[in-house]
């Protein structure tokens, strides 16, 4: 079982994995091609976690992103959403409109199964960031053990640019969890999980929490689609998003969230 999987490596910490690449910094414009629509998600002056568009106005990260160290939500002036930013330039910039998480995430709670795979937020810009500037990303259901994912995120001591990690593993899959051996690092949190065969790559997780040791680096997810669609369902009537009702902000457009 994965969920005792998730709890022994926390404790033992990883066994490293074969068939990992190493990450490239996507410095240059061309090498952002693709994956415009990953970007920084602001928390204040000095945090940060890493979001990915999956509408136009519409950004996937963690949920413990959202919330401060003590379990407050976060206020939604706290936020900004800045894609494909590199060394200070983004492709686009937004200020965040609307923040639900999804109700089943227990914020100050520690990282156990069951809030790693409900770690889910979505933020609504206060406007869309146009398909050609950065092309949304599907969200798809999660790949198998052994399956080859990549990662594109930020994080500490790699801040100022996204980084890519071509080829990690998912390690194991059950109840709703996804382990990977994907080199993730704190301001990773959010980050999408890709999988492409064939076509575009599609989201079929998130980094949720993982464990760094010399030996190699595990991290956590969470399967996405079911999660998704309530989290959506949850902007168009408004319920558990803030500011709430009242507050000046419209609901989710019907055909903004596809």
């Amino acid at each position: 079982m994965i969920r005792a999987f998730v709890l022994l490596l926390l404790v033992a910490g990883p066994a490293v994995a074969e068939g990992t690449s190493g990450l490239k910094r996507l410095t240059l414009r061309t090498d952002l091609l693709g994956w415009e629509a990953v970007g920084r998600v602001e928390l204040g002056r000095d945090n940060f976690c890493t979001g990915a568009l999956i509408a136009t106005n519409l950004v996937l990260t963690a949920a413990h992103c959202v919330y401060a160290p003590g379990g407050q939500r976060r206020e939604v002036s706290e936020l900004q959403f800045r894609a494909g930013l590199r060394d200070g330039a983004a492709i686009a910039e937004r200020d965040i409109a609307r923040i639900v998480a999804h109700p089943a995430y227990k914020p100050g709670n520690p990282p156990d199964w069951n809030n790693v795979r409900h770690d889910v937020a979505l933020l609504e810009l206060d406007a869309p960031i146009p398909a050609g500037v950065a092309s949304p990303f599907r969200t798809d259901p999660p790949v198998p053990a052994g399956g080859r994912v990549s990662v594109v995120s930020f994080a500490a001591g790699r801040e100022d640019a996204l980084s890519r990690q071509r080829t990690c593993g998912v390690l194991g899959e059950d109840a709703g969890l996804m382990a990977f051996d994907c080199d993730v690092f704190f301001g990773s949190s959010g980050a999408p999980v890709f999988y492409q065969n064939q076509g575009p790559p599609r989201i079929v997780s998130i980094v949720s929490s993982g464990s760094r040791r010399p030996e190699g680096t595990v991290s956590f997810g969470m399967e996405l689609p079911s999660l998704v669609r309530e989290l959506k369902h949850a902007l168009r009537t408004g319920r558990g998003v803030w500011p709430g009702a009242g507050s000046g902000q419209p609901l989710l457009r019907r055909g903004a969230d596809t």
